[in-house]
């Protein structure tokens, strides 16, 4: 699935005006989301908003479960709209557009929406391509892209992140804990997608959570030691 995805994607880049070379390493690197661009501008260096469309929408598709393709090739051609990680990713991109979009017109900044729509798509999927200096929007948005890479793209895609499949059952469990404590002798039974979710992988998911975090401030307290 994700070769085919790759082909496609660099015949997009090609046919959109980049030559060989970069259609092909591009492609590769959109599709796996790694956003490794050999050029020091990425994406920007070609200045193509046709490129920029096609870039987030094989960056998109990479960012899917990749079983999603299986089932909808299998007849359920509604898997992409009832998913409920699918639905939460992309309404993640959305209100993350409208709260850039208005703080950056609140604070006065210079931007556009194309540059905007793009950053946080690249950003949430951990892909990395930029087509504008972000760093010159504000603390807030730095803070917003910061809290975009946790997140990530979907769980079984090759986006990197926490995963939102892991944000949303740990966004049920402290809601379950918190109804737990307004009604102590109430029972509620966590589920997802209309199952239940038992304790031990409720257990998994925290933890990995928990140590993702740790791993990240470590390697960051590190990496600040070189200067």
């Amino acid at each position: 699935c994700s070769s085919d995805l790759t082909i496609l994607c660099a015949l997009s880049y090609k046919f959109l005006g980049m030559n060989f070379f970069d259609s092909l390493t591009h492609s590769m690197t959109t599709i796996a989301t790694g956003g490794f661009s050999n050029y020091n501008d990425s994406i920007g260096f070609f200045n193509s908003f046709s490129i920029e469309i096609s870039a987030m929408f094989f960056i998109i598709l990479g960012s899917l479960p990749f079983i999603v393709y299986i089932k909808f090739l299998s007849g359920n051609k509604k898997i992409l709209i009832t998913d409920s990680q699918i639905r939460t990713f992309f309404k993640i991109i959305f209100y993350s557009i409208i709260v850039l979009s208005i703080y950056l017109l609140l604070s006065g900044t210079e931007f556009n929406s194309r540059s905007v729509l793009f950053n946080i798509i690249s950003i949430l999927t951990g892909t990395g391509y930029v087509n504008a200096e972000f760093d010159t929007w504000g603390s807030f948005t730095l803070i917003l892209f910061l809290g975009l890479m946790f997140i990530g793209g979907c769980a079984g895609s090759t986006t990197c992140g926490i995963k939102i499949f892991r944000v949303q059952i740990l966004y049920l469990f402290i809601m379950n804990q918190l109804k737990k404590i307004i009604y102590p002798k109430g029972i509620f039974v966590l589920k997802y997608d209309q199952n239940p979710v038992d304790n031990k992988f409720i257990s998994s998911i925290i933890s990995f959570i928990y140590l993702y975090f740790v791993i990240f401030f470590i390697l960051t307290a590190l990496l600040s030691l070189t200067g």
